[in-house]
């Protein structure tokens, strides 16, 4: 945990110390950083939902529909 902190810092200073870049951002740029940021939410949000299904069959909690359609019924 030590080990982070002080990577994190080190990498602060380093940040903060560095002089003007000068460097041009066109606006394309930022359209391809928000197109990163939304390409990576989805693939989270896609991905926390099939391993929330894969542990609700593991655990064996499933809709009433989902039960229905199987042809299992309660009673």
């Amino acid at each position: 945990m030590k080990i982070i902190t002080v990577l994190m810092s080190g990498g602060l200073l380093l940040m903060a110390s560095t002089e003007s870049a000068f460097a041009y951002l066109d606006p394309g740029t930022g359209s391809i950083v928000l197109q990163a940021l939304l390409g990576g939410a989805a693939v989270a949000l896609a991905t926390g939902s099939l391993y929330i299904q894969k542990i609700k069959s593991f655990l064996g909690i499933r809709k009433a529909a989902a039960k229905k359609r199987d042809g299992s019924q309660d009673g």
